[in-house]
């Protein structure tokens, strides 16, 4: 196994999570709340303190509304309400935070965190190294190699190629295949009626991609699983939308990312922005002192 290893941060979710799970009590020295930035800041210094990694980089997403995604299929991701203002201020700063850690950050308005995390896994693959994905989200299974890995830092579980089996039924390579059969509720992608997660997976084991089932739909029918009959018929007339949302479900692999084998090497914090903005969000001294610990 390769010694040479990148950690890819999935940022946006973290900052939702510490903007959920901390108090509104924290104010930066305008008095606009910054609770987000200060749990998203609490986390990278943990990250950095245990990992130590040489190569890392936090991806953001730029727009709910701004992907090619959005351009092919409008209704993708409209079920979410978008982030009120004082979060939207907050990304800005969490953005300004991972900069002044001296991590690389990645960001653009046509691809999505998921689309730069790929992007960069798949560049630094071809340079020999292993990449750890930092989220919980599911749809990075797809992106897992025989040497990735996938760290849900809340829960603190890790989980490779096989872990992705284990967890959806499939292998990474059918991921985007499985979630366009079964649908997606937090992206609002539906699915082909009727077809569940167990479904799809039970389609994907026999039939090994979503190009071979529909190519061979007429031979659903006779498989052992409930509906089948059903389930045919619901492939044959969804056949283009499964296809449409396979385009949503992949992660594409050709975001603007660099490519240097050195792109996201990590040398410290940068001390002269950190102490700008230890002062204007008010961090407390034990935050003060674990970030210039890492500088």
């Amino acid at each position: 196994m390769s010694t040479l290893s990148a950690h890819l941060v999935d940022g946006s979710l973290y900052v939702f999570r510490a903007w959920h799970s901390m108090p509104d009590e924290f104010t930066d020295s305008e008095g606009h709340p910054v609770n987000a930035v200060h749990g998203f800041t609490r986390f990278l210094c943990e990250l950095l303190e245990r990992t130590r990694p040489e190569h890392i980089a936090v991806a953001f997403d730029a727009s709910l509304t701004t992907s090619f995604r959005n351009a092919i299929y409008p209704a993708y991701k409209a079920n979410r309400e978008l982030p009120p203002p004082d979060l939207e201020r907050q990304f800005v700063l969490c953005r300004e935070i991972a900069l002044a850690l001296g991590l690389v950050v990645l960001i653009d308005h046509s691809f999505e965190a998921d689309d730069l995390i790929g992007s960069s896994l798949w560049s630094l693959r071809s340079h020999g190294f292993r990449s750890v994905i930092v989220s919980a989200d599911k749809d990075f299974g797809q992106l897992l190699g025989e040497h990735d890995e996938q760290w849900d830092y809340a829960r603190n579980l890790r989980w490779g190629p096989a872990g992705v089996h284990e967890r959806l039924g499939v292998h990474p390579h059918q991921v985007a295949d499985y979630l366009a059969l079964c649908g997606d509720a937090v992206d609002n992608i539906p699915g082909v009626p009727g077809i569940g997660a167990k479904t799809a997976a039970a389609l994907l084991a026999h039939f090994g991609s979503l190009d071979t089932l529909l190519e061979r739909v007429d031979e659903v029918p006779f498989l052992r699983i409930r509906g089948a009959a059903s389930c045919a018929q619901k492939l044959r007339e969804h056949k283009d939308a499964a296809l449409l949302y396979r385009r949503l479900t992949r992660i594409a692999l050709d975001a603007p990312v660099s490519m240097a084998a050195d792109a996201l090497a990590w040398n410290g914090a940068k001390a002269e922005l950190l102490d700008d903005l230890c002062e204007r969000l008010r961090f407390g001294p034990l935050t003060r002192q674990r970030l210039k610990a890492l500088a």
